[in-house]
């Protein structure tokens, strides 16, 4: 069973999967995902920043904290790729419509309502119809060649704050953070319309004859609509990924520990993020990552030195990391000043101290 994308044009032989907001930067390889979406329905304040569909349920986006980073490896496995579940919430709906159908079906026989038989009949194949033009397939970038590249680690960083770091190879980057993910569509557009076109007369020939039916075979219809509107709204609100088959893909959570407790702040967790990646330099290749000021270059140059000298530390007993002993909100303090009337000749004051 497959399901049609939110907001997709049934029109388009090709059409993508909502995107999520974020930035997503590559810190060794130098990639950068802005990009606008073709996604016709994006509705995000910034659409030049997102995060592929797939990418987006794997990791969880939506529940992460403000400020929280975390630090995952990702690996392919060699299992059937991704695709929707075969027994998701969907599957539940379409069994929940299959039964209601049999039950007005049989409710109308037994009352000899030929009305009714024949609405429960049209008005049930019309759904299976529509499935059948709507159908399609997901397809995931993959690598055309398989030169060398750089360290294909992948760092997104959410709206809130949020940052997570990728370790992965350059297959992974490809087909779940560089390229959009597509779907292709098994029928044509004009297969798709002419089966548009016989659901259309499927669907009036349906109410005509429930229009006709018997007063109780209309009241059954009315509450199994109920039902299934009330279930629909239920399914809708439970989380995404219970709808797709991720299992290909294996994600390992690596631990980073602070060696003291530390301020739950937008530069800690960037901080952090910068640690765990090993290096600044893909802070300033998405802009609005860090201030493009004077003092958020010192305050980089310093982490860059701080992860060059002591880098983490792995405990080989335990697998987790130890992240450097250095407090980022004391050194931006010192950079920014106590308050908000830093001039520049604080600054300048602050660069000959660190000489």
């Amino acid at each position: 069973m497959d399901f049609t994308p939110a907001g997709g044009s049934l029109q388009l032989d090709i059409v993508e999967l909502a995107p999520a907001t974020a930035k997503v930067v590559g810190p060794y390889s130098g990639g950068v995902r802005e990009r606008k979406s073709s996604y016709q329905y994006q509705t995000t304040p910034d659409s030049s920043a997102d995060i592929n569909y797939i990418a987006h349920l794997l990791h969880n986006g939506e529940s992460l904290k403000p400020y929280s980073v975390h630090c995952e490896r990702v690996t392919q496995e060699e299992q059937p790729p991704v695709k929707a579940k075969r027994f998701g919430p969907t599957t539940f709906l379409a069994f929940l419509g299959c039964a209601m159908s049999c039950i007005l079906l049989g409710y109308a026989s037994s009352e000899g309502d030929g009305m009714a038989v024949l609405a429960t009949v049209l008005l049930s194949f019309l759904s299976t119809l529509v499935g059948f033009g709507c159908r399609w397939k997901l397809v995931l970038p993959k690598r055309g060649s398989k030169r060398r590249v750089p360290r294909s680690d992948v760092v997104i960083k959410y709206p809130n704050g949020a940052f997570i770091v990728i370790k992965c190879n350059e297959d992974v980057a490809r087909a779940l953070y560089w390229q959009p993910e597509e779907c292709h569509y098994l029928r044509t557009t004009r297969t798709y319309r002419l089966i548009s076109l016989l659901g259309t007369l499927v669907l009036m020939f349906g109410v005509i004859f429930l229009g006709n039916a018997r007063i109780n075979s209309q009241l059954g219809f009315a509450a199994s609509y109920i039902v299934l509107n009330a279930a629909y709204w239920i399914v809708a609100a439970l989380p995404q990924r219970w709808n797709w088959d991720l299992q290909c893909y294996k994600q390992s959570p690596e631990n980073y520990r602070e060696r003291k407790p530390m301020q739950v702040t937008y530069a800690t967790a960037l901080w952090k993020a910068i640690a765990i990646s090993g290096t600044t330099k893909w802070v300033r290749l998405s802009p609005g990552i860090a201030p493009a000021t004077e003092q958020w270059d010192l305050w980089l140059a310093q982490a860059e030195r701080v992860i060059k000298a002591t880098p983490c530390e792995k405990d080989e007993s335990t697998g987790e990391y130890t992240l450097p002993d250095w407090d980022p909100e004391v050194y931006l303090t010192k950079v920014l000043g106590p308050d908000d009337t830093t001039t520049v000749d604080k600054l300048e004051t602050f660069e000959e101290s660190m000489v």
